[in-house]
């Protein structure tokens, strides 16, 4: 006979049920209101894509904090 391993019942569970999909998200969020989430590391990035997202991250918001 199996028996079902138990799994406790947190009460965060009610609030977020199931996972998102931080693609689908970030793809939302670009189609319906064209707002770019992007990280200068993201593989599906040329070198030239990166470093405009890095320059552009640097003028908008400053340089990397240190510490």
């Amino acid at each position: 006979m199996k028996i079902p391993a138990y799994r406790y019942p947190s009460p965060l569970g009610r609030i977020q049920p199931e996972p998102i999909d931080v693609d689908t998200v970030k793809q939302r969020g670009w189609q319906d209101q064209h707002i770019l989430v992007v990280s200068e590391h993201d593989a599906r990035l040329d070198f030239v894509e990166k470093e405009i997202v890095r320059r552009i991250g640097e003028r908008l918001y400053g340089g990397r904090r240190h510490g």
